[in-house]
């Protein structure tokens, strides 16, 4: 990766041996590997133990974790929160791991539409919620840095499953406590 950042750097006109950019190849490559970490986690290994019986069958809800992804179009940064919520079928998930998911499928070359569909489908089949909801609010810098230029822009996505996408009340409820302004 260290050689193609080097060709890139004189491919768009800079000398790679001028003195702040000689360890840049070396920078990029392991940023760039942090960056797509998520084609080397393993969601069981995040989840391992993470998984609780009980009887709670009432919604929960994270809401506002934060992310940060590249778009697979230009590989240009988009970042913004993602609120998840699931009813339980008899197990609930450790709360930190619902952000752990969030992140696995983020720092992948991604469309923000999949994200939020991967993040659902994850939920639903690795904890078997009745189901799911996830909501994405994202600012993309190929829209803000480059192209039309727009920069209070935000892209909403959503992915309903099982009984959020069944269930009108369920879904209203989500999208109702989602809303609702934080009183930290």
């Amino acid at each position: 990766m260290e050689k193609l950042i080097k060709d890139l750097l004189i491919k768009i006109g800079e000398d790679p041996n001028r003195e702040g950019l000689v360890n840049t190849p070396h920078r990029v490559a392991k940023s760039w590997k942090f960056l797509t970490k998520g084609y080397t986690e393993s969601i069981d290994d995040i989840i391992k133990d993470a998984l609780f019986e009980s009887e709670n069958c009432d919604m929960i809800i994270v809401r506002d974790i934060e992310f940060y992804s590249l778009c697979e179009h230009h590989m240009l940064p988009f970042y913004g929160k993602c609120h998840v919520g699931y009813l339980p079928n008899k197990k609930i998930i450790g709360v930190s791991k619902l952000a752990r998911i969030v992140d696995v499928f983020a720092r992948r070359l991604q469309l923000q539409e999949r994200l939020s569909r991967q993040i659902g489908e994850t939920i639903i089949e690795k904890i078997g919620a009745r189901g799911v909801g996830i909501v994405i609010e994202a600012q993309h810098m190929c829209m803000t840095m480059r192209g039309v230029e727009k920069q209070h822009s935000k892209m909403v996505t959503s992915s309903m499953l099982g009984s959020f996408r069944t269930s009108a009340v369920t879904r209203n409820e989500f999208l109702n406590l989602i809303s609702q302004p934080s009183n930290f």
